[in-house]
C-alpha cells in the first residue's frame, strides 16, 4: 500500500498520535470501524483471527474480542464514549495487561476526493505503559490491519462499507 502509517510517541509523555490515509470514503470507513461483521475482517494483524463477544458502536456502548493464533487467544475490551462519523472515543484494555487502559480519540477527515485521514491520538496512565504498548509489536498489528482495511474497501469490497 502506498499509505503509510506514521506513529509519534514523544519521549517522556504518556501518549502517542498516529495518522494514516485510506483510500475510501469516510461513510465506508466509519462504517468498518463499528460493524462488527467488518470488524472481525481487517482488525489486526494478518496471521491472527478474530471473535467479537460484544460489539455495541454507539455513545456508551462496551466491546468485547479476541484475537487467536496457534500461540493464544489474546482478549481486548473497552468502552465507547462518542460515537459520530467524524469522531471515535473509546478506552482500549489488552487483558493481557490489566489496569493499562488508554483513552483512544480517532478523527476520521474527509479529504473529499474519496478518501479519508485517520488521525488517532491515544493516553495511557503512564509513560511506561505507553512504552510497553509500543513495544508489543503494537505498530505492525496497526500497519497490516490498516492495509487490510484498505483492501476490504477497496475494490470487491462490501456494498456500502
Amino acid at each position: 500500500m502506498s499509505n503509510a502509517l506514521e506513529i509519534t510517541a514523544p519521549e517522556g509523555t504518556p501518549f502517542l498520535e498516529f495518522t494514516r490515509v485510506v483510500d475510501a470514503p469516510r461513510e465506508a470507513v466509519f462504517r468498518a470501524h463499528t460493524d462488527p461483521d467488518l470488524i472481525t475482517r481487517w482488525l489486526g494483524p494478518r496471521r491472527l483471527t478474530m471473535t467479537v463477544e460484544e460489539y455495541d458502536a454507539r455513545d456508551g456502548g462496551s466491546y468485547r474480542y479476541t484475537h487467536h493464533d496457534a500461540e493464544g487467544s489474546y482478549g481486548f475490551r473497552g468502552c465507547f464514549h462518542t460515537i459520530r462519523e467524524d469522531l471515535l472515543i473509546q478506552t482500549f484494555e489488552f487483558e493481557g495487561m490489566p489496569d493499562h487502559v488508554s483513552l483512544d480519540t480517532l478523527r476520521l477527515v474527509d479529504l473529499g476526493d474519496g478518501r479519508t485521514r485517520l488521525d488517532g491520538h491515544s493516553v495511557f496512565p503512564s509513560v511506561e505503559a505507553r512504552d510497553s504498548a509500543v513495544g508489543s509489536g503494537m505498530e505492525g498489528g496497526m500497519a497490516q490491519g490498516y492495509e487490510r482495511l484498505e483492501e476490504l474497501l477497496g475494490a470487491g469490497g462490501p456494498a456500502g462499507a
